[in-house]
């Protein structure tokens, strides 16, 4: 499978780049409180790698020879409060992170 990395920008050193999945704010036209909307926030960052840079995840291949490298276009977990938003080239919004942010690989 291809994946292009339409942002502009690529992932150096252990960074890497998430394009995170929105959060639904209202359902059909039913706005949610606040407090509901951080709920969904608390359920489970999600998202895309979009860019892996040259280093990342290198420790933990050292650790499991049976490690398998995120790639780009992989579906991920991330902590709650890691990155760093940018806006990318193509007017969305992604995060810069490090590997270490990265909690797991989606299978869905």
């Amino acid at each position: 499978m291809s994946f292009a990395n339409t942002s502009g920008v690529n992932a150096m050193d252990l960074r890497v780049i998430v394009k995170q999945d929105g959060i639904a704010k209202k359902i059909g036209s039913i706005h949610l409180p606040d407090q509901e909307v951080d709920k969904l926030k608390f359920a489970g960052q999600k998202g895309t790698l979009i860019s892996v840079g040259e280093n990342a995840f290198e420790e933990a291949k050292a650790r499991s020879p049976v490690f398998v490298r995120p790639a780009p276009g992989d579906r991920v977990m991330f902590t709650l409060y890691g990155g760093t938003k940018f806006k990318g080239a193509d007017g969305e919004e992604y995060l810069f992170m490090n590997d270490a942010d990265i909690l797991g690989r989606l299978e869905e």
